[in-house]
């Protein structure tokens, strides 16, 4: 069965007439009419053909454009239509989807707007990278100033205030002021835990550092005591050899 959708844009002073007879004149069984802008995925008729779509229908439009306006959304209808194991014809533009050539002009504009979602993304990541150089920070702007949100957790840890207090006297949630708490309690916990790192490590240097005396052997450590004694010893005078 061949299915037609015939649409055009609110406001204009244009019916789905000329659409409609050209569609009638195409071969469609029905043809499912609709006023609505094209930019929007929120159309009852198009969403009604969709779910009246049966394998091996065909769903006929007069243009690509009144499908949809928006690439992405076509490329959506599309794929639903081919999992139901449908076709689809537009009549100006002459794609069929039930040939070869039609498949392959539907995937080459797969292609093209694989390509524009890329180059979107790369201007997308270029702009926040110059914003953020800027100092410009997207996002939610945060409700607490850094010196209120330091004293709010300051009177927290010290025990002035609870957090239900802090929140009221700042004008936040209690979760915001438990958030910033928990996150001070952890950078404390991990400054504490380098401190005790780094002490440990400079103890354990100096302890290598003093069991290696000046003349190069080892004291202090029982792997390499030897049983002599460490003091420098006397020069014994020689004895002499010659007869008296």
């Amino acid at each position: 069965m061949q299915l037609g959708y015939a649409r055009v844009s609110k406001g204009d002073d244009q019916t789905n007439v000329a659409q409609a007879k050209a569609l009638k004149a195409a071969g469609c069984d029905r043809i499912f009419e609709e006023i609505a802008s094209g930019g929007r995925w929120e159309r009852p008729e198009l969403h009604r053909l969709l779910d009246h779509l049966r394998p091996g229908d065909t769903i006929v439009v007069w243009k690509l454009d009144r499908l949809s306006r928006s690439l992405k959304d076509v490329l959506h209808i599309m794929e639903r239509i081919g999992k139901v194991g449908a076709g689809f014809k537009s009549l100006t533009e002459a794609i069929d989807t039930t040939t070869a050539a039609g498949r392959m002009m539907m995937q080459m504009i797969g292609a093209f707007a694989e390509f524009e979602r890329a180059m979107i993304r790369e201007r997308t990541r270029a702009g926040l990278a110059s914003a953020r150089s800027e100092g410009r920070v997207g996002g939610r702007p945060r409700k607490l100033k850094s010196q209120q949100a330091a004293a709010a957790i300051d009177d927290v840890l010290s025990g002035k205030r609870t957090i239900a207090d802090s929140a009221r006297l700042f004008g936040v949630s209690a979760a915001t002021v438990s958030r910033l708490v928990a996150e001070a309690r952890r950078d404390q916990t991990d400054l504490t835990a380098e401190t005790q790192r780094q002490a440990g490590a400079q103890a354990d240097g100096r302890t290598r550092i003093k069991a290696i005396p000046p003349h190069g052997r080892i004291t202090n450590d029982p792997r390499h005591d030897d049983g002599r004694d460490d003091a420098p010893r006397k020069r014994q005078p020689r004895k002499s050899l010659a007869k008296t």
